[in-house]
Formats: C-alpha cells, structure tokens, sequence
C-alpha cells in the first residue's frame, strides 16, 4: 500500500534525526546487503540507506534495487542518504497518521 502524503511527511521528521543504519561499499548491494537491510527494516521499520554511487543515475538505480529487493518503500531522497519504510505486520513500531 501506498504512502499518503501525510504518512510521508511524518516518516521523513521521522527520520531526520536517524543516521545510517546500511552503509553500501565499492562492493554495492549483495546478498549480505540485502539480508542485513531486512533484518534493520524488521526491526527499526524506517532505516536511512547510505548509497556509494558516485553519479546520481547509479545512486538511483541503487535504490530501486533496494526497493524491489526488500519491499519497502521511499520515504525520501537526499543527495547520498535515502530513508526507507516497510512496516513490520507482526509488532508494528510506528502509529502512522492517515
């Protein structure tokens, strides 16, 4: 489902104060990457990303891998930081607003 437009505002104040949980490498996404990113996502649900791209066409092909990989959405963008959401259907952390 879809984030509203509210629910966006929220998750990014949200996440303002977060640092980055998931640091890609010169090695990009792996396996590891990605099993580490769901782990953070099921744990935390909103994680900043920090991309290694050195072009902003590879940073956002980064992060469209990461999406479709871990199934979360995005929250936002900022130069080399991206803040992912995926809520957690088990022990949900964060009441959004509708």
């Amino acid at each position: 489902m879809p984030l509203s437009a509210s629910q966006r505002r929220y998750l990014r104040s949200s996440a303002h104060p977060l640092k980055p949980v998931i640091l890609l490498g010169a090695r990009g996404i792996t396996d590891s990457v990605l099993a580490e990113l769901g782990r953070a996502l099921d744990h935390h649900e909103l994680v900043k990303v920090r991309l290694a791209g050195a072009d902003r066409a590879e940073r956002s092909a980064q992060v469209d891998a990461l999406l479709t990989a871990s199934g979360a959405e995005l929250v936002q963008q900022i130069g080399h930081v991206a803040a992912l959401y995926r809520r957690n259907p088990d022990a949900p952390r964060l009441a959004l607003p509708r």
